[in-house]
Order: structure tokens, then sequence, then C-alpha cells
């Protein structure tokens, strides 16, 4: 076996960890240069290990800086709302329901779309049949699991479990 120069390695490595990052480069591409990089399996699961390491402290950092801008967003939302509603109860108080101003036209309008609908019952049986949706019954997967752990059924089985590669 050709071992490689720690140089060559670190040229290896460099570029499989361009490639990682770069959404253009294909799934065979990558798994085409890990193959091609030196070593027992062993070494190549280690070099996998830490590869998968370096991307799941990344996708943590991801989604940690997706999560705080998701709370920004929301908070420009929320005041975005509360303007607009304390605007609206302000126009409503003074009976000013529609004016303009040099940038801005506001008019208070009632809403589009269908009319809001309420149900004065609780019961969905005190509906006639006409104004209800049939649908369809769906099985319920947690009894059928249980009734198979008891007794063989012919209209359905349990698969084996799928398995996984844990790294720790």
């Amino acid at each position: 076996m050709n071992m490689s120069t720690l140089y060559e390695l670190k040229e290896e490595h460099e570029a499989l960890m361009n490639m990682l990052y770069d959404e253009e480069v294909d799934e065979q591409t990558v798994f085409d240069t890990l193959e091609g990089i030196e070593g027992e399996i062993e070494e190549k699961a280690d070099n996998y290990a830490k590869i998968m390491k370096l991307l799941s402290a990344d996708t943590e950092a991801l989604k940690n800086e997706e999560d705080r801008l998701k709370r920004r967003r929301e908070t420009l939302e929320n005041n975005i709302d509360r303007m607009k509603r304390r605007l609206y109860e302000t126009m409503k108080e003074t009976g000013k329901a529609k004016f303009k101003t040099q940038l801005f036209s506001f008019s208070i309008v009632k809403n589009g779309g269908k009319q809001p609908l309420k149900l004065d019952v609780v019961d969905v049986s005190e509906i006639p049949s006409e104004y209800l949706i049939p649908q369809p019954p769906k099985p319920d997967n947690d009894a059928i699991r249980k009734a198979l752990e008891e007794q063989e059924l012919t209209w359905a089985h349990l698969e084996p479990r799928g398995e996984h590669l844990t790294i720790r």
C-alpha cells in the first residue's frame, strides 16, 4: 500500500471539507473522494467520525442561529401587530375610519374571504348529516401493535426493526 504524505492527506482533507460545504457537489462525488483517500477501514471510520463531528458542530451552530433569527423575526412581527392594532383602535375611537397623509392612505375596511362561522353545538351528532364530511376510517396502529403482541393477525404483521450506526 502506498502511504500518502502528510501534506497530501492534508490537501485531500481540505478538498473533501470544501466539497461537503458546497451545495453544487453531488453525493456520489463526495463518496468517491472519501473512498479515494488511502487507509484501512478503521482509519477511514475514524476520519468519517471526525468529519461528522465537525459537520454536526456546524449544524448545531446553524440551528441556534436559525432559532435566534426566528425569535428576532417574531419580535418584529409582534411589534408590527401591536402598532397596527393600536392605530386601528385609535382610528375607531376618533371616528376617523379613512384619511390620507402625504405618504400613506389609511382606512378601516371589512375583511374579505368567507364570512366567519361559529357552530353553536358541542356534539357533532346534532348537525344534520348533509352538513358533515364523511371520512374513511383510519387504522389505530398502536392498538394493532398491542394485538400483535398477544395473537397473530392475518391482515397485519410487525416488520423487523431497522438498524443504524452509532459513534460515541
